[in-house]
């Protein structure tokens, strides 16, 4: 027996925040929220017809949790979005600057396909080149 992919956790200063900043960015919406925890799933997660499916057919969630304190070092883990195949990256990476997201140089060089951007915490994340 195998266990499943249930949650991807982000730990977090201001819950709220950050899970409404995820929530616009890559469009997934509330599944539960309370002042200590916001999980975002996707659009499609939250209809009649995604309930009946398996356990292992659903995808995982992105649970919003508060700490203490804030980030410090560089992720351990990150995650990577990637835009459509006839969608534009650049356009894309600027969507997400104005929303509050910044570049970070974590030693990616110039010759990279992918462009690192922080949340307004500090979380880093990657921006792909488009593809489907």
């Amino acid at each position: 027996m195998a266990v499943r992919w249930y949650s991807v956790v982000v730990d977090c200063k201001d819950v709220r925040a950050q899970a409404g900043w995820w929530a616009e960015a890559i469009g997934w919406r509330p599944a539960y929220e309370a002042d200590d925890e916001v999980v975002l799933v996707p659009p499609h997660a939250l209809t009649d017809r995604a309930r009946k499916l398996a356990v292992e057919e659903r995808g995982p969630e992105l649970t919003f949790v508060p700490v203490p304190e804030g980030k410090s070092v560089k992720n351990r883990l990150h995650m990577d979005l990637a835009p459509r195949a006839h969608d534009d990256q650049a356009a894309e990476v600027q969507r997400l600057l104005d929303l509050g997201a910044v570049r970070v140089d974590v030693g990616q060089g110039p010759e990279v396909t992918w462009v690192v951007l922080a949340d307004p915490e500090g979380n880093e994340f990657c921006v792909l080149s488009p593809r489907d």
